[in-house]
Parts: C-alpha cells; structure tokens; sequence
C-alpha cells in the first residue's frame, strides 16, 4: 500500500513540473504553411531523375537499426545539439528516397545478422548463422559448404575494376562483414581456433583466413579482430600483458604479417591505432589494413579517442583512399555495435552509436557527389527496443 501511494505522489508531482517546451515560432499557423510548402518544392525537384550511372556505391549498414532505433537517434542527436530534439534530422531523413526491408531468414522468423548479411550483399536469402552460402547450407555442417557459395557485390566491383573497402566498428571477420568475402556455414568461426576439428579436416577456412584469400587485394579493410590474426598466445600489441586479448590462431600462421609482406611493394600500409591512420597521406596508400583492436571496437562512449579512430574518421580516409581509381568504388560502412548496446540493454550506447553513423554518412556525402556516387542507408533487423508514454517535448531520450 505504501508503494502505491508514493508511486502516485512521485506520478502526480511528475506531471506538475511538466512545462511544454517548443519554439515560439511554432505557435504560429504560417511556420507550419511555410514547412509545408518548401517540403513540397523539395519533392518536386526530385522529380527531374538523376539519371547517370552511379561511378562509386556507399551501403551504410546499421546493424539491428530498426525504426524506433532511427527515431529515439534523431531526437538524441537534437539534443547533443541543444534541441529539444523532436525536430531534429538525421543525415538519411535528407535521402530523396525512402523504403522499408522485409527481413527474414530462410529458417527464421527473427534474422539474425549473418542470414541478412548474405541477403544484401550477395542478393540470396540464407540460413542464420551462415554468411556467402545458400540456403543449402546447414549451419555449423562444413560438408554442405562446396558448391553452395554465392557472390558479393564486393567481389563484383572488384572484377569490374573498382577499388573495394570495408569498415566496420565490429572485427572485421563478423557477420556483416564476413558476407562480403567469406563462405562459412558458421558466422562464428572467426579463427581456426574457433572451428571443430571435423571442420577443419573437413577443408573448411576460418573467416579470417578467407578474409586475405577469397577476393585478393582488398583495397581497404577497417575495424577490430586483430586476435584472430596471430598464432595462439602471441600478445597483443596493444594489451601485451591481458591474456585474453592473445592470439587465437592454431596453424600458427600471422596473416598480419602475410597481408603486410603481400602488399610491401604496392604502397599498403597496417595501422592498429588512430595516431597512424590520421597521419597517413591517402595519396599515397593504395592498400590499407587497419585493425584497432583485439576483438570489436569500443562502444563511441567508452572510445579511448587517444588510441581508437571513430567510425567517422575511419570513412573519411576509407573514401579519400578508394576515390583515386577513376572506375569507382564500393564501400561497405558497418554501424556494427548499434546492435551490440541493445543486445545488452543499453539504450545509450546503442543510440549514440547510431547518432555517430550518422556523422560517417554526413562526413561521406561532403566527399563525394550525388551526380556520380549511390549512397545506401539501411540496417539488416530491429531489436526488442521502443519508447512511449506522454512524455512533454523535449524529454530527454533516456529519461523518463
């Protein structure tokens, strides 16, 4: 009885200090006449079609970025800029074109991020938890690999002569990543050390390895896993004394150093902390390995901004490097750890995680045209992640 009555209280004082909180100006019928109109016009000149042929294509994927997700981020990112945030527009809201995914894996009601992956960038619906594969792959079954394969539309620019890059703020070898070079019927298989013996036997590659084997010369590849590239128990280069940051690797192979010896001759360059890759002349790098850490990317609140590169500094280099050859690129940007903050219950790393891909795409289209680059903004599944209530304008998104 006690804590219903003072949940009351608490309700009923809550609602007093309520103060609608808007712009003078939107009291006025003209503001909203005036919006309308130009809104109106801005339509209308999408009507004269931007017919060229897309030189360069940028798919930004925010991972697990449902709508809710793309709404609680717009209000977030209003309010980091002092608005009460309702009003606020995100970088995709500017889009001329707008439409919603059906998202679904073949055995799956919920997708997950490997099925999806496989969708979008190799045009085949799949199996969850299997990347690059048909759906007559079974999951964690390496003899059902061969001969299922499909292609990504990485590997296509490639073949028609395009530079290719990757960036993601998950390890590279993750899910969404993974799909736009690897074949695994398990998107967990990040290292050999990862796979069962049968597999191995089996003639399966872990995702790392194929990472550096299937499409040769990747142009531009960047975010975490740098554990899965060294032989086990070799340090990390960053957390020498933190065992569980060692390598994970059995073959005993360091594709790191595989990669570098590779391209020692084709100006490529490696970097594992952001003091390297801001100082880095994208005129003179053809090839750019960038790992960051050992597994994925900290959150961009708990960013050690000394030692880690943002998404959005990751995507300015990524483009200055890919934009040189005059046939164009592909880029694939991953928003990879929106998923991660919800997976955990953990609204604000989630939104501002979304709010940060936000500046990579603003960052992206201040370095490139309209008139000869396609740029994509889309995610590959929701979360279990909503907001309500009568809550008064400009509340903060995390409040309650």
């Amino acid at each position: 009885m006690k804590v219903a009555v003072l949940f009351i209280l608490s309700c009923l004082v809550w609602v007093g200090m309520v103060k609608p909180s808007f712009p003078e100006q939107e009291k006025n019928p003209a503001f909203w006449y005036e919006l309308a109109q130009r809104s109106i016009k801005n339509a209308l000149n999408y009507q004269d079609l931007n017919k060229n042929i897309a030189k360069n294509l940028i798919l930004f994927l925010g991972d697990g970025m449902g709508v809710p997700t793309v709404t609680a981020a717009r209000i977030l990112k209003g309010q980091l800029n002092g608005q009460s945030g309702e009003e606020a527009q995100l970088e995709m809201d500017k889009f001329p074109y707008v439409a919603l995914s059906k998202t679904y894996n073949t055995n799956a009601q919920v997708p997950d991020s490997a099925g999806t992956a496989t969708a979008f960038l190799c045009g085949v619906k799949a199996n969850e938890g299997t990347v690059g594969v048909s759906a007559a792959s079974v999951r964690s079954q390496c003899n059902t690999t061969q001969g299922n394969e499909v292609t990504s539309i990485l590997r296509w620019a490639k073949e028609a002569g395009k530079s290719v890059g990757i960036v993601t703020t998950t390890r590279v070898n993750h899910a969404t990543p993974s799909a736009a070079y690897a074949h695994s019927v398990d998107r967990d298989w990040y290292s050999d050390g990862d796979m069962p013996s049968e597999a191995l036997q089996g003639g399966c590659k872990d995702i790392a390895r194929q990472l550096f084997e299937n499409i040769p010369d990747i142009d531009v590849i960047m975010g975490g896993g740098r554990r899965n590239m060294y032989p086990k128990n070799i340090s990390d280069v960053e957390y020498p004394t933190e065992n569980k940051h060692n390598g994970t690797r059995k073959d005993g192979r360091n594709l790191l150093a595989e990669w570098i010896d590779g391209v020692k001759d084709k100006r490529g360059m490696y970097v594992w902390n952001k003091k390297d890759l801001l100082s880095l002349n994208p005129n003179n790098v053809d090839y750019l390995l960038g790992l960051f850490e050992p597994a994925d990317l900290a959150y961009e609140l708990e960013r050690n901004k000394d030692m880690d590169p943002s998404l959005t500094e990751m995507v300015d280099v990524a483009i200055k490097i890919l934009r040189k050859n005059e046939r164009g690129f592909y880029l694939l940007v991953e928003g990879g750890r929106i998923d991660h903050g919800h997976h955990e219950g953990k609204a604000k790393q989630a939104l501002h995680e979304a709010v940060e891909m936000d500046r990579a795409i603003t960052r992206a289209g201040l370095l490139t045209s309209d008139y000869d680059t396609l740029t994509v903004v889309t995610a590959d599944h929701s979360h279990v992640f909503s907001f309500g209530g009568y809550t008064p304008r400009g509340n903060s998104i995390f409040g309650w």
